[in-house]
């Protein structure tokens, strides 16, 4: 069963000019490939043949070169889609106006030849409008999309120059910001500092201030002491000045005492002088 979309190729193929040799003749080989088979239209502008590989034919043909149907279709498909450097591509004549379509690749390491044989078109200048036809449609198509791309590629283009334009600025804007931000970090940081500069001096003057109190504190308890001292001298002047009077009154006691019978004998005299 054959897909119901088949892919489509149309290759412009050079080949040698074996009636001319050093020459090279162009024929455009237009393919339609299904999952199981293919159909082949070729033209050189004025004549023009058709391959038509039945399911058959193409397994037998796989079988050959021991390769799955699919892999022999996508083997064909690459060939003649675009025309391939290291491949020696040839259009021969089999007889009686048929044409054999080749070309060769390798597999492991072995040479082989595809081809295939194709019979003249019974129509040959619907088969080559046919060909031209689809060239055509490629073109407008492939135009088409070109057009597409471009206008992509411009409106990437536009909003590539908007994207770095913008980048720009923000790189710009993030430079400011972080100048300012650095410049206020500076501000913070440098006024912390200070402030660990005076909490750092701050022991020493409290330091100086406490050992002020000290001297003074050592001066009012020498003051102290010295006005205790001077009240234990004026106590000890006291008790001395209080000894002397007690003495002195002892002594005015004793005196007192001793004045008494003193007395009493000068009265007693002064009595006998009365007598």
């Amino acid at each position: 069963m054959g897909l119901a979309s088949p892919k489509h190729t149309c290759l412009k193929l050079e080949i040698p000019n074996k009636a001319h040799p050093g020459e090279k003749e162009q024929i455009f080989v237009k393919g339609t490939w299904f999952s199981s088979y293919f159909d082949l239209f070729i033209t050189d502008g004025l004549q023009a043949w058709t391959c038509h590989a039945s399911e058959e034919e193409v397994e037998e043909r796989a079988s050959q070169w021991d390769q799955p149907v699919s892999e022999y279709i996508d083997l064909g498909e690459k060939y003649l889609g675009l025309q391939q450097s290291g491949s020696l591509y040839g259009f021969d004549d089999a007889g009686t106006g048929h044409k054999r379509l080749s070309w060769t690749f390798e597999k492991e390491g072995t040479k082989l030849e595809w081809r295939w044989k194709c019979q003249p078109s019974p129509n040959s200048k619907k088969t080559t409008a046919d060909i031209l036809d689809f060239l055509m449609d490629a073109n407008i198509r492939l135009s088409e999309e070109v057009v597409s791309k471009t206008q992509s590629f411009e409106r990437l283009r536009v909003e590539a120059e908007k994207c770095l334009t913008q980048s720009e600025k923000l790189s710009k804007e993030k430079e400011e910001f972080e100048s300012a931000i650095y410049a206020k970090f500076l501000g913070v940081l440098n006024s912390k500092k200070k402030k660990l500069r005076e909490l750092r001096d701050k022991p020493s003057k409290q330091g100086t201030a406490v050992e002020e109190p000290v001297e003074e504190d050592t001066q009012s308890t020498d003051r102290t002491d010295t006005f205790d001292e001077g009240s234990d001298e004026e106590k000890s002047g006291e008790e001395v000045e209080k000894e002397d009077v007690c003495t002195s009154s002892k002594k005015d006691d004793v005196g007192t005492s001793k004045d008494v019978p003193f007395r009493r004998g000068r009265g007693r005299g002064r009595g006998r002088k009365r007598k």
